[in-house]
């Protein structure tokens, strides 16, 4: 039986659009810093044009539009120009080879850990496709209604071109190559590798008297790999505690972490939250008995 959308297919009149939302699970990883990181952003791009290309079953049928800073997200904004690269898209995106793909392509060029655990989140429009996944009819028919009049963003084509005079041999230079990973049970922060070990009572009330305001912010940063804090967990505690002050919030939050995440809650995770809030000051802060 020949679908609707086949039908289009025949007469070149299907198209589509999506975006594709990505989030580092990895404490050391985040790929919006990455993004805003002149010197990480080609390699960056180089591993997401990777990925789609093995999902869509090679370099034609679909275009980067543009990257988009959605924090903590990171978003690709693709349009699709062929049915069955949009359909073997969504085929490994159901699958899980796509986040597969991902991993180990930013492994391989980020000089990251050898497996990136990625989440990812894929919207056509105002519809949120996750939610639809077992029917592939139904995420292409979003897709082609949230088809989009935009063109390639100049930045997009810039990294396209590189990537092409790359692949040519051209003398596009690479960009800086990243600092090795650290050994086991060590973490790099700010080019300097820290022995890492669970948090102690001392790094608690450390942490809680001098983040202030900002505990929230870190609150989600480590809920990324923490169940206990995730959905209204961190609003939970900031209204539970209110009248104790900012101090008890943060130490109560940090102590939901320790809690929950025992050997793992580690020193390195907390450093790495701290550098996605841009609060280095206070990570310095920590980092200073060693």
């Amino acid at each position: 039986m020949v679908t609707k959308f086949e039908s289009m297919a025949e007469i070149g009149g299907w198209s589509g659009g999506a975006v594709l939302f990505l989030e580092s699970l990895c404490p050391h990883v985040n790929l919006l810093s990455l993004y805003k990181d002149p010197h990480h952003k080609f390699s960056l791009f180089k591993v997401i044009k990777l990925t789609l290309t093995d999902s869509a079953g090679g370099l034609g049928g679909y275009e980067i539009l543009k990257l988009h800073d959605a924090d903590p997200l990171l978003g690709v904004e693709l349009k699709f120009v062929e049915l069955e690269a949009c359909r073997r898209f969504l085929q490994s995106y159901v699958s899980g080879t796509l986040r597969q793909a991902l991993a180990q392509h930013a492994g391989r060029l980020l000089a990251a850990a050898p497996e990136v655990k990625v989440e990812t989140q894929l919207k056509a429009g105002t519809h949120t496709l996750d939610l639809c996944l077992d029917s592939l009819e139904d995420c292409l028919e979003h897709i082609h209604l949230s088809q989009s009049a935009r063109l390639c963003d100049d930045e997009i084509e810039d990294l396209e071109q590189r990537l092409q005079e790359q692949a040519l041999g051209g003398a596009a230079p690479e960009p800086p190559p990243a600092p090795q990973p650290p050994q086991r049970d060590c973490f790099l922060f700010q080019t300097e590798t820290f022995e890492d070990r669970i948090l102690t009572a001392a790094d608690v009330h450390s942490f809680s008297n001098g983040v202030g305001r900002q505990w929230k912010h870190v609150g989600r940063a480590l809920a990324r790999g923490c169940r206990a804090l995730k959905g209204p967990a961190i609003d939970n505690l900031a209204y539970e505690y209110e009248r104790e002050g900012l101090y008890e919030q943060a130490y109560q939050m940090l102590s939901r972490f320790t809690q929950a995440e025992g050997s793992a809650a580690k020193l390195g995770r907390l450093v790495g939250a701290l550098e996605d809030c841009r609060l280095t000051g206070l990570a310095e802060s920590l980092l200073g008995s060693q």
